[in-house]
């Protein structure tokens, strides 16, 4: 009865439930590329022209032809019917040269055709289709938290509802932090110091923090860097100085994490005019 305690801002109940939703997504999208590798893995066993012909990528065309025939032999009896589908799937960028190519490679394949790795297959795909849908329920759910907060900076060029929801969720109400250093340190990204004694200077970054949200800071900062001039420009400055690339992204993410803590403090929504 002495103490004045303080209800919880409703920003906190957002925070605490989107810090669960963004680390549950994380884990979910690490397990999605695990199955991914494990079906690359048989693929190199039955149809190894398989992903290369699809340039290394498992897209909606190639998982449906995973789905739906799985093993080279049965790709390389694919007949008319089976093309008009695929050219709707892929909404008409599947062309008729690379299904016929397609079924070349599937006839002429060093592959070998073996039962099991077939129900390996099968096995694998309804897990990673699982996941997806796990996954796509999940980003809906974040969604429409996020917005329900809607910090100004989701208002930066390339920061979107994913990234924004995991940058909220990991710090949490800006004002807590009395300066944007203090943001800097939270995530990991300020240098550590090297002292021996008789001099003192910068290191490398301390990594101390969420990497969770240390990852999502520099992933945004590619397109910043892409499509907002006054980053760009400071991106190259860096790049001028002798910095490598991963160094250079770095500095721009400081920059960042400044642009974010100056945006909330003053309650106001990005604009690249204003920035210095």
């Amino acid at each position: 009865m002495t103490v004045e305690y303080k209800p919880h801002s409703k920003g906190f109940y957002h925070s605490y439930s989107l810090k669960s939703l963004t680390r549950l997504r994380d884990r979910l999208i690490r397990q999605r590329s695990f199955y991914l590798v494990k079906i690359t893995n048989v693929l190199d066993h039955t149809f190894p022209e398989f992903k290369p012909f699809f340039n290394e990528r498992l897209s909606k065309t190639a998982l449906y032809l995973l789905e739906n025939y799985g093993s080279a032999e049965k790709m390389a009896r694919m007949n008319s019917a089976s093309y008009d589908k695929l050219r709707c799937i892929s909404r008409g960028k599947f062309s008729i040269q690379q299904f016929l190519r397609l079924k070349e490679l599937a006839a002429n394949t060093v592959g070998v055709n073996n039962s099991i790795f077939d129900i390996e297959l099968i096995s694998l795909l309804t897990l990673y289709k699982s996941l997806v849908k796990e996954i796509d329920t999940l980003e809906s759910e974040i969604h429409k938290l996020i917005e329900e907060v809607h910090p100004h900076y989701l208002t930066i060029p390339g920061i979107g509802p994913i990234s924004a929801a995991v940058i909220y969720a990991e710090y949490g109400d800006i004002s807590n932090f009395s300066n944007p250093g203090q943001m800097l340190a939270f995530a990991g990204i300020e240098p550590g110091i090297n002292d021996s004694g008789t001099e003192s200077h910068g290191g490398r970054m301390v990594k101390h923090g969420s990497s969770q949200l240390r990852y999502v800071l520099l992933n945004a900062c590619l397109p910043l860097i892409r499509f907002d001039l006054t980053f760009a420009t400071y991106y190259a400055k860096k790049r001028a100085e002798g910095k490598k690339h991963r160094v250079a992204i770095t500095h721009v993410a400081k920059k960042l994490i400044r642009v974010i803590y100056a945006l909330e403090r003053q309650d106001i929504d990005f604009n690249t005019q204003k920035l210095r």
